[in-house]
């Protein structure tokens, strides 16, 4: 369970991160808050954090779902593609967001993943 700790403490740091990102696209667009659009460039680091924060609500109690009917390692690796994932995203929408597709799947679909394999681990547990 360890690795499921570390890889929800990575993807935390990393929303983190985006959050950071986007205080400096602020400060370099002079999108003065509570604003959140006017430049494109702000607006899309403004996005990428957003959309994070919207898949970390799923991402967070499905690996640990996954983990404990399943296998903590398989729950880990899974949690290290969706970080991978998040941060090519990260990368492809700030510099042109129609090729955000491959950094979205590699974020979306282990979350998908997670849910699913936990639904039926669990199911499977009461049956």
């Amino acid at each position: 369970m360890d690795l499921v700790l570390i890889a929800i403490t990575i993807a935390l740091l990393e929303y983190l991160y985006f959050g950071i990102l986007v205080g400096k696209a602020r400060g370099k667009t002079g999108i003065k808050a509570p604003a959140v659009s006017g430049d494109p460039e702000f607006e899309r680091y403004y996005r990428v954090h957003q959309n994070t924060m919207e898949l970390l609500v799923a991402f967070v109690p499905s690996i640990v779902i996954f983990a404990m009917v399943w296998r903590a390692d398989v729950a880990a690796a899974l949690g290290a593609v969706y970080i991978i994932g998040r941060y090519i995203y990260m990368k492809s929408y700030v510099s042109d967001p129609a090729k955000r597709t491959i950094g979205f799947a590699l974020s979306f679909l282990p979350i998908l993943i997670l849910i699913v394999g936990g639904l039926i681990g669990a199911i499977m547990r009461i049956a």
